[in-house]
């Protein structure tokens, strides 16, 4: 059994869920002894208590509990073993490779595949990101997200400093985002904002599934806890009558769904949106929530078009674009869209 450690969250390691980080410090400690060690208050960050799922900071002491079998957990952290990954694998991941540097790596992430793992994911870029080493000494960090189905550019950082320096520039805000979207109806007025509180509807099932986010009027976030700020810019680009729009967002905080609840709550759900878009939800236009029918996909249609940030060593504003994806791309076929009709920042005069 080996003695009770205390262990200081290195540069580049915030931002991460506590269960996460021990995995990738003692690779044999299973989730459940994970989730164990925190209901008895074993496992403390600073000294308080913690669950599995508390997302962790620079510099934090973490307190890890005497662990069982020394052969299996060595006194100090390991470094955990490199994931395999299959050759198909391997092949997609980099051929969604749009931007890369000494420091920065680019996805254009598929609909479909999620960033990290979670309650049945097993396949997600975090685990592919081995093959996404190239020539560096180390597979490259997540240092934001992205919702498992909407398409479109993700970063990541080939280094500890370079992870350091984006994740300080997403949570200070340094970072500017624009989505395209395909919404039921059509937003007014064409170029707008949205401004309320957002919060946590439980859902349920074991992992809490079917939980999502419900706008809540800005004079009732101080009556309603939990509820956090969340504005939106958005563009009404093109539209199909008044049955569906391309519609450009851009996310000023960075909330949980944001921009798939927002568009909910002003009656244009995003199409392919089955948790905001259901049956039930007001449409504007003459379809019914996220169902457009005919030919247009029933995939969630929100791609990360475009992303600005600071470079962490150039200091230089790099923006990466990311085409749209198959789903999309058939969908905007279909209206006679292309997209070089839209402008690069259409919330330019809003800066």
């Amino acid at each position: 059994m080996s003695a009770v450690q205390m262990v200081t969250v290195a540069a580049g390691d915030g931002d991460q869920r506590l269960d996460r980080w021990l995995k990738r410090q003692f690779p044999q400690l299973g989730q459940g002894r994970i989730e164990k060690m925190c209901r008895k208050g074993e496992l403390r960050v600073d000294g308080g208590r913690v669950k599995a799922s508390t997302r962790l900071s620079e510099g934090q002491t973490v307190r890890i509990p005497p662990l069982p079998d020394p052969d299996a957990a060595p006194s100090a952290p390991v470094a955990p073993a490199r994931p395999k990954v299959s050759q198909a694998d391997a092949d997609m991941i980099r051929a969604c490779v749009i931007y890369r540097d000494a420091d920065v790596l680019a996805l254009n992430k598929p609909a479909g595949l999620a960033v990290q793992g979670g309650s049945g994911q097993t396949r997600h870029v975090d685990g592919l990101a081995e093959a996404l080493r190239f020539d560096a000494d180390e597979a490259p960090r997540l240092v934001h997200r992205i919702d498992k189905d909407t398409s479109g550019v993700l970063l990541l950082a080939r280094s500890r400093a370079a992870a350091a320096g984006l994740t300080a520039a997403f949570r200070h805000r340094n970072t500017r985002k624009i989505y395209w979207a395909l919404v039921a109806g059509v937003p007014t007025p064409y170029l707008g904002e949205i401004k309320t509180g957002l919060v946590k509807a439980p859902g349920h099932g074991k992992h809490g599934e079917g939980e999502k986010m419900i706008a809540v009027h800005p004079d009732e976030m101080r009556s309603t806890p939990g509820a956090k700020r969340a504005h939106t810019h958005y563009a009404t680009l093109y539209r199909v009558a008044g049955r569906a729009a391309w519609v450009a967002m851009e996310p000023i905080t960075g909330r949980t769904h944001q921009l798939r609840a927002h568009m909910a709550a002003i009656g244009h759900p995003i199409i392919g949106d089955g948790k905001y878009g259901g049956s039930g939800q007001e449409n504007l236009g003459d379809g019914w929530g996220a169902q457009l029918g005919g030919i247009i996909s029933k995939k969630l249609h929100l791609h990360a078009r475009r992303l600005s940030f600071e470079h962490p060593t150039t200091r230089k504003t790099v923006t990466v674009t990311a085409p749209l994806p198959e789903h999309m791309k058939h969908s905007w076929d279909t209206f006679g869209w292309t997209e070089d009709l839209a402008a690069d920042d259409p919330f330019e005069d809003l800066q």
